[in-house]
């Protein structure tokens, strides 16, 4: 890269990084955003279709085919994240960008109404393809706002996204509570909550279209300054003096350069590993809490009212503790730092799984309380901590023309993580009891928190241009970029 070419790409690197917080911001906040909010809405209200299909006139579902049904999304995520995550860095962001949703959309509506009562491998298909759609949306979202993000800020910004998250969680259960108490028939109110995923996700597809190509996209891996610059005008109001070079050199990544670099491997396991055992405790508890919080509720209660009262009781810790844990880590990121964060989450989950299964009087109905009190420190401490950490963390540290393969990985990791905890813990439950499941969940705690010290570093304050350390690859001669663009 010439001097001049260096110059115009570092002054609209430098613009977007030290620009203070602005409307274009909150407006691609809001665009990622109800994505996420969709996509929790999503994953986690099947967990109460699930129970409300034999209330509806279906058969009573088998063990195997429950928990593929609440864990089917999950599998898919992962082939989404991992196509998505990959198509960002080979076609570019704003090629795919709001796809993804178009997925989701069509998937919730045909779970909803193409789906024949008793059909419950039809709708684990529409499941599939929603599924699919969602783990775009965890490649893509991320990506897109860490690179308008600037560098003060860009851990809020990123956990803004993400704790969108957290309004799906807490809507969830309370939509819910509210069709079932209104005396809406059960065949009808399933339909509905899965229909009503389809939404908000519907409602930003045109602005996800919409958008320009993220600058430092265009600018390091296609070598269009000048684009860039235009780019960045129109969407955020900034001018960038870009006469000196209207080409830079660019950078490319293969996959097979990806995997046999040490630096990027070790961070692909760092944080997709973490991911993965994060995610099994989160959403193995979450989707499944009608099932695992069954033993709070009294043998003597029994249908509707069972799945009220277990809905009840997850919506209290959703909203109690799942809640504020997202937003405190969101907006103490950027001084407590990611690192810290996450390593007190999974220190406090592990204290606290570990509690509920050395401690087996713990998981009866006679300790609703101490249990409540227990299981919500633990919920407090995924969101603040790996929960939000975990997404923020991807977009950080892999270098611009890997970043969407480095966050798909990492999304596909975690959602890996989150289909086996789905489908697995309800047979775990039953061999080594619900005490036993937690001794199992404390020890992937302790292995996230390995993970995460060894293997991750703290990106707090620091450019994502250093974090990522995106000179070495530009300029490597391990790495092969192309010749400056002909003008």
């Amino acid at each position: 890269m010439t001097e001049k070419e260096n110059d115009s790409t570092s002054s609209l690197v430098d613009a977007i990084n030290n620009v203070k917080p602005s409307g274009f911001h909150y407006k691609t906040w809001v665009i990622s955003g109800l994505g996420f909010f969709t996509d929790a809405y999503d994953l986690f209200i099947i967990g109460v279709v699930t129970g409300l299909l034999p209330l509806a006139g279906w058969a009573k579902l088998t063990t195997f085919q429950s928990s593929l049904l609440d864990s089917t999304a999950l599998i898919a995520a992962v082939v989404g994240a991992s196509i998505f995550g990959r198509l960002l860095d080979k076609l570019g962001r704003k090629a795919i960008y709001g796809t993804e949703l178009i997925l989701l959309v069509i998937g919730a509506v045909g779970s909803a109404f193409l789906t024949p009562v008793n059909g419950v491998y039809v709708l684990i298909a529409w499941r599939f393809l929603l599924g699919v759609g969602i783990g775009g949306d965890y490649a893509t979202s991320s990506v897109i706002m860490s690179e308008y993000s600037n560098t003060k800020n860009r851990g809020r910004f990123v956990g803004m996204v993400f704790s969108m998250q957290s309004l799906g969680l807490v809507a969830g259960p309370l939509i819910g509570l509210a069709f079932m108490t209104s005396g809406i028939a059960p065949a009808i109110i399933w339909k509905l909550l899965l229909f009503i995923g389809a939404i908000p996700a519907a409602s930003v597809i045109y602005a996800r279209r919409k958008m320009p190509e993220p600058p430092k996209y265009t600018a390091i891996v296609k070598g269009r300054v000048s684009k860039a610059a235009s780019d960045l005008k129109n969407y955020a109001g900034i001018n960038v003096d870009v006469s000196s070079g209207q080409y830079s050199r660019k950078e490319h990544l293969s996959l097979k350069q990806i995997f046999t670099d040490r630096r990027l491997l070790a961070l692909i396991i760092g944080t997709a590993g973490a991911w993965f055992f994060m995610d099994w405790a989160l959403y193995g508890n979450s989707i499944m809490s009608n099932t695992m919080l069954g033993f709070l509720v009294p043998s003597s209660v029994t249908g509707m009212a069972h799945l009220i009262r277990t809905t009840e009781y997850t919506a209290l810790i959703f909203g109690v503790a799942a809640f504020p844990g997202y937003w405190i880590a969101t907006f103490t990121l950027d001084r407590i730092g990611r690192k810290t964060i996450q390593l007190i989450g999974f220190g406090m989950m592990a204290l606290s799984f570990g509690i509920l299964g050395l401690i087996p009087a713990l998981t009866t109905a006679g300790y609703v309380v101490q249990f409540l009190a227990i299981y919500g420190i633990s919920y407090f401490f995924i969101e603040f901590g790996p929960n939000v950490t975990t997404f923020v963390y991807p977009p950080e540290v892999f270098p611009v023309s890997a970043r969407g393969t480095g966050a798909g990985i990492a999304s596909a990791g975690g959602k890996t993580g989150a289909f086996i905890g789905t489908f697995l813990n309800l047979f775990i439950e039953g061999v080594i009891h619900e005490n036993g499941l937690f001794l199992v969940l404390a020890v992937f705690a302790a292995i996230g928190f390995a993970l995460t010290f060894f293997l991750l570093p703290e990106p707090k304050r620091r450019s994502i241009e250093e974090v990522s350390n995106e000179s070495y690859y530009l300029n490597s001669g391990n790495t092969p970029v192309s010749a400056t663009a002909k003008r």
